[in-house]
């Protein structure tokens, strides 16, 4: 078998990308930040930095710190140039690549998610949305939007009566747990589903007695040790409901990829150790491509799923 028979290509909603593998937000910048380290055209997908409406600036400085060599705590705030700028100095650069762009959207409440999705949905070459229902919803005093099934069943609900791109929802379990965000999500209309294994964080140093992330105070955890808990997740997820998972946290090599393929997941996103290796997702590929001819397979869609129980 050789690697011109080798079929990667997968499908979320209407979306076909030619491979699983795409980086996630807020790893990957705009994907400029990222292109002298590799070729754009052969990722499957590239998520971009999340968008608010109007530019952010983010937290305040020592907003990331390593935990025990396979952790982190991060605090970056959302910083990002705003949706009017992320469309005339980002977007033009994207367009040039033959790899699908899927906009990470976020914001302090349910009519900014809408407000841009608006301003996205009247661009060219945009192919998904991806909606950050992790962050705070100031008008419900702060909680995530995941955290309220009304909500996050609406703002779906609203997004697919704006665009016919295919919306997948980033969740986070808190007052709800996974499986049951999911079916929601199902009902609303998503055309995917991407679990999200952040928890908050903090770490103190012991001689100033501060936050080592100062007045940021808390963090997100990321990193290695997310893996465990992202499969699980992925794995109940593909169970529940029948709309592709992107899964996602702690992936670090082809290996780690592949277990999240056989627990059911349709895609992955590599996240934060893009900044360890920028040339990961392309070596997740090649991986990907080799233990399918290794193993006799041809289409990658023929492991997913197949995990056995016993």
């Amino acid at each position: 078998m050789k690697n011109e028979e080798i079929n990667l290509s997968v499908q979320i909603g209407k979306l076909i990308l030619k491979n699983p593998v795409m980086p996630a937000s807020g790893t990957f910048g705009y994907g400029k930040e990222f292109s002298e380290f590799l070729d754009i055209n052969q990722l499957g997908a590239i998520v971009v930095k999340s968008i608010t409406l109007n530019p952010r600036l983010g937290s305040f400085e020592n907003r990331f710190i390593e935990i025990g060599g396979c952790s982190f705590i991060s605090n970056i705030g959302l910083q990002n140039v705003g949706v009017e700028r992320f469309i005339k100095e980002k977007l033009p650069f994207l367009r040039q690549f033959n790899t699908p762009i899927i906009v990470s959207i976020a914001g302090d409440s349910m009519d900014e998610y809408l407000r841009v999705a608006e301003k996205l949905n009247m661009q060219e070459g945009i192919s998904a949305l991806q909606l950050n229902l992790t962050c705070p919803n100031t008008e419900k005093g702060g909680m995530i939007f995941a955290a309220d099934s009304k909500i996050t069943f609406n703002i779906i609900k609203k997004m697919k009566n704006i665009t016919d791109l295919p919306i997948i929802p980033k969740l986070l379990p808190t007052k709800i747990d996974i499986k049951t965000l999911a079916k929601i999500c199902v009902e609303a209309g998503a055309d995917g589903i991407r679990p999200s294994a952040g928890r908050v964080g903090m770490s103190i140093d012991i001689i100033t007695k501060k936050s080592k992330l100062r007045k940021n105070l808390t963090g997100a955890l990321g990193g290695p040790s997310l893996k465990p808990i992202a499969l699980r997740m992925v794995w109940e997820v593909t169970q529940t409901v029948d709309i592709p998972v992107i899964g996602g946290g702690g992936i670090t090599c082809v290996n780690d990829a592949l277990e999240f393929f056989i627990v059911g997941a349709t895609a992955i996103e590599v996240g934060s150790y893009n900044f360890i290796n920028p040339r990961v997702t392309i070596e997740i590929i090649n991986g990907i491509k080799k233990y399918l001819i290794d193993n006799g397979i041809k289409r990658i869609i023929d492991i997913i799923g197949t995990i056995e129980s016993s």
